[in-house]
């Protein structure tokens, strides 16, 4: 009879037999926190403002709306009576808020050149060959002190210690942010107590135009839609944001600014050279077909166009201000202890108008 190896031993050497790579079982592990939806391409967004910024004097032929809402974003800070030691210019693009810090304001009857109203100005932003665009400009050396920092790609933390500024403002780069509830939340950290969160982002029924000439155009050439413009927040849900991100005293007013373009091509090429082409994740890849953008100008001009032949294209504007918690601010009255019943009101006033 044949001998067989004790059961220990062989159940030893089964035991030392290394697994091969096969039987090794991997598991995917969700990251800690709520998943955030990616809705735009954040590496195609930060291409096409790099590339945008490499063409020097076409990016500046641009500057038109981003210098405009620059403005009306200083002339928001100046509406507020203290001065700024520290002041973030976040998402400052090609630093049109510095630039715009530096034009006296009309609106008062004495002029007042905002940045007699602050000490420091950092403008930050993830884009190095737009940030640095200006730099050999003469409006640097008219602020009190400007310095520029690359930040990290849009969807990592800001790299701030909190309670680092006594004011951060952010011109029209809100509107390309996955998760925007979170960027709202660190914002609140880095800012010091009692002070404030002024920005401006595309919103609403932005390009509206151009979004139903395209719709349209495509559903009768091609029989479908795909997505070309980028869904934008509403100003509905940017006070229920900033509730959400810790601020209190909140103010959110919406503001439409009219362009009038000779064609849908001018406006289309337009919005290349700003670095505000379309970078949504579900986007159609390759340009848009020539009988589409040829049908697209038609219907643009039928439905949209003004009577002397150009083409109007409205960016509707949200602003939007709020305060982080201090000591001093003005504070809401205990629920229950108001003294007047608002009941009694309107049917005082409903009495007033039947008896007239």
């Amino acid at each position: 009879m044949k001998n067989f190896p004790p059961l220990r031993l062989l159940l030893t050497s089964a035991v030392r037999r290394p697994p091969s790579q096969s039987s090794i079982r991997h598991y995917a592990i969700q990251t800690p926190g709520a998943p955030t939806l990616q809705v735009f391409n954040s590496n195609t967004k930060h291409l096409q403002r790099e590339r945008a910024a490499s063409d020097i004097e076409g990016s500046r032929k641009v500057d038109y709306l981003r210098d405009e809402v620059a403005v009306r974003l200083c002339e928001r800070l100046l509406d507020i009576n203290r001065h700024f030691t520290d002041v973030l210019d976040l998402g400052a693009n090609a630093c049109n808020i510095a630039r715009a810090l530096t034009i006296p304001s009309t609106t008062s009857e004495t002029p007042v050149v905002p940045s007699t109203r602050l000490t420091n100005l950092t403008s930050a932003d993830p884009s190095p060959t737009l940030l640095h665009r200006d730099v050999g400009l003469p409006f640097n050396s008219l602020l009190p002190s400007h310095t520029r920092s690359v930040l990290p790609p849009v969807d990592h933390p800001l790299p701030f210690e909190p309670a680092s500024f006594s004011a951060v403002i952010s011109s029209l780069s809100l509107h390309w942010i996955n998760d925007l509830p979170s960027l709202l939340a660190q914002i609140n950290r880095i800012l010091k107590p009692d002070s404030p969160f002024i920005a401006a982002m595309l919103g609403g029924d932005s390009l509206f135009e151009l979004r139903t000439s395209l719709q349209l155009s495509e559903l009768d050439r091609l029989g479908g839609v795909s997505t070309h413009t980028s869904p934008l927040a509403d100003v509905r849900d940017v006070g229920g944001l900033l509730t959400k991100a810790g601020f209190k005293l909140l103010t959110v007013d919406v503001d439409d600014i009219i362009v009038d373009y000779p064609d849908v091509f001018a406006l289309m090429k337009d919005l290349q050279a700003m670095g505000e082409s379309n970078a949504v994740v579900m986007r159609q890849k390759g340009g848009i077909s020539r009988d589409v953008l040829l049908a697209s100008q038609g219907i643009y001009k039928e439905l949209h166009g003004n009577e002397n032949g150009t083409l109007p294209a409205t960016y509707r504007v949200i602003y939007m201000i709020g305060w982080t918690e201090g000591e001093g601010q003005q504070q809401p009255l205990r629920r229950g202890s108001g003294e007047v019943n608002l009941k009694h009101i309107l049917e005082g006033q409903e009495g007033d108008g039947s008896s007239r």
